[in-house]
């Protein structure tokens, strides 16, 4: 396995983490529903990446937060880092894969973007979108 894919793998077993923290923090309802959506996902780009590998490595028990979560500003702005976080990781993985693989890796990258504008509407951070999904600023 390559580095940028052991890097993809590692932001996607992180942000399963992290959505078990935010969820608690969401109001009941549609936001719920949407980071249990956005932590399937996660899981199921987890899956497929531990597919590819020849001997799956085990993930760590638990992750620090870059910050305390403690309400639904916190959540959603934890959603957003680690949004942003998945993408960055999916990026480099283009250039190391080709065909379907390739393929998978964009719309990773391109889900987490999409998935980083809307908690960014909902917690009404502007701008919504970021130029170049992917790309740390």
């Amino acid at each position: 396995m390559n580095e940028q894919v052991a890097a993809a793998l590692a932001a996607e077993e992180a942000a399963i983490y992290a959505y078990g923290i935010i969820g608690v923090e969401l109001p009941e309802g549609a936001q719920v529903t949407e980071a249990r959506a956005a932590e399937q996902a996660h899981r199921d780009r987890r899956d497929y990446l531990v597919g590819k590998m020849d001997q799956p490595r085990t993930s760590p028990a638990g992750y620090r937060m870059p910050f305390p979560v403690t309400d639904r500003g916190t959540a959603l702005k934890l959603a957003i880092h680690v949004e942003d976080g998945v993408a960055q990781a999916w990026r480099p993985v283009l250039a190391a894969t080709q065909d379907a693989d390739r393929m998978t890796a964009l719309a990773a990258m391109t889900d987490a973007a999409v998935r980083a504008t809307r908690w960014r509407r909902l917690a009404a951070v502007s701008p919504a979108t970021m130029a170049f999904p992917g790309r740390a600023e």
